[in-house]
């Protein structure tokens, strides 16, 4: 039931379950009983799952335009400023998740 929740979240309310007070847990995860009681709040928000992280895709999409266009590796590296090596991997991920149909 707890599936949807972040880590922390599921953290904060398993010490709750198990009795400990607010203050306690603030001390166990070095924050304020007020940003505690934020995150039981939190986890009463309704959420559709995980959201996608959109920025990656955008990277790869872009990637792929520029190795389309005929720039290389080392070209569309400099440009964001990342080494040729990581474009070849984007561009590699890119080319899996269109064959998988995950590039939206």
């Amino acid at each position: 039931m707890r599936e949807h929740l972040r880590p922390v979240e599921r953290r904060v309310l398993a010490m709750r379950d198990d009795g400990v007070g607010l203050p306690e847990i603030a001390r166990r995860l070095k924050v304020s009983t007020n940003h505690v009681e934020r995150i039981i709040g939190w986890t009463e928000l309704p959420r559709s799952g995980h959201t996608p992280r959109r920025w990656h895709r955008a990277f790869e999409r872009r990637v792929l335009a520029l190795r389309a266009v005929g720039e290389s590796h080392e070209q569309i590296g400099e440009r964001f400023n990342r080494s040729a090596a990581f474009i070849r991997q984007v561009e590699g991920l890119a080319h899996f998740r269109l064959a998988m149909d995950l590039l939206t």
